[in-house]
């Protein structure tokens, strides 16, 4: 079966086996759904999961697992994975070997049935890569920041520079077209296209507003960009996708905190999108999945003021 493009953290993944690419397929037509307004899909997919519980975070709204290989939907890495039920996660201590069932929807994904195993049945890999050190010594990014200068290539091969952008603010963020798990890149992009919508129709200071997505994966040419970019119907006078060399692209996601590691051929991430002004300053950073494009839209116009 011929990979696909998929269209919200960490994540990840090869997309050339077939549960992977029925995902996928079922991620674009629950987008198609929406666009006809009729009902979303809402079939999902589970899987029996095992690993080891390596943080966390306050709330107990996820848990940091370093998991075994998932046959057929991803490899063995370390990733948040997000708790519908927040009581599931308040017994667990870091250590902990775990097994829970995880749920994949076209657009959602979380854990449950989480329960304690004997530590001895997990199969972990012996040893976990330690994550890419960059070279880059510049300091990582605050709100009224600037940000630093780039030179990047969109999806129609044009260069792209912070200056492609002054006297506009723009929204960025960082995406790779493989990843799979809808709640993390496909939900920045759906969240984009929504922030295109409202930029479109926005007031005459909100169409101002330009959207980039940058992707980390080699595998992003612009010639995969364009097809992404269709697919997202993004018009290229508001949303533009980009790449670039290596040292372009490291340089950025250092400076904006975004964790890259490459995994078994595969990519496991965090997240960041940010606000920045029409001189190229830092209005507003956001980590993670937990952002709404309204949110955003309203820190548009509070800043066009």
């Amino acid at each position: 079966m011929k990979s696909l493009l998929c269209r919200r953290g960490s994540a990840i993944l090869s997309i050339n086996s077939p549960k992977i690419a029925l995902l996928l397929g079922l991620t674009l037509l629950g987008v198609a759904c929406s666009e006809r307004k009729s009902k979303p899909v809402k079939q999902s997919t589970q899987y029996q999961v095992s690993g080891l519980v390596r943080g966390l975070p306050p709330g107990h709204q996820a848990i940091e697992i370093e998991h075994e290989d998932i046959p057929g939907f991803m490899p063995s890495m370390t990733m948040p994975f997000l708790l519908r039920d927040p009581k599931e996660g308040a017994h667990l201590q870091i250590g902990d070997a775990i097994s829970f069932r995880l749920n994949v929807t076209s657009q959602d994904s979380w854990i449950d049935q989480i329960r304690k195993i004997d530590p001895n049945a997990l199969h972990l890999p012996s040893t976990t890569p330690p994550p890419v050190q960059i070279a880059d010594a510049s300091p990582r990014l605050r709100e009224g920041d600037s940000i630093p200068y780039f030179q990047l290539v969109d999806q129609d091969g044009k260069t792209i520079t912070l200056e492609t952008f002054r006297g506009h603010p723009f929204i960025l963020t960082f995406v790779f077209t493989r990843c799979p798990i809808p709640n993390f890149c496909p939900l920045m992009s759906r969240n984009f296209a929504t922030l295109q919508d409202g930029i479109e129709t926005g007031a005459d200071s909100v169409k101002q507003t330009r959207l980039l997505s940058i992707s980390f994966d080699p595998f992003d040419t612009p010639q995969v960009l364009k097809a992404y970019a269709e697919n997202e119907k993004a018009n290229p006078a508001v949303w533009r996708f980009a790449t670039g060399n290596k040292p372009e692209i490291e340089k950025l996601t250092h400076a904006f905190s975004v964790f890259v590691q490459p995994e078994k051929g595969t990519i496991s991430h965090g997240l960041a999108t940010a606000l920045i002004d029409r001189e190229g300053k830092i209005f507003k950073i956001w980590r993670g999945n937990g952002w709404t494009p309204s949110e955003i839209l309203h820190e548009v116009s509070t800043q066009s003021e």
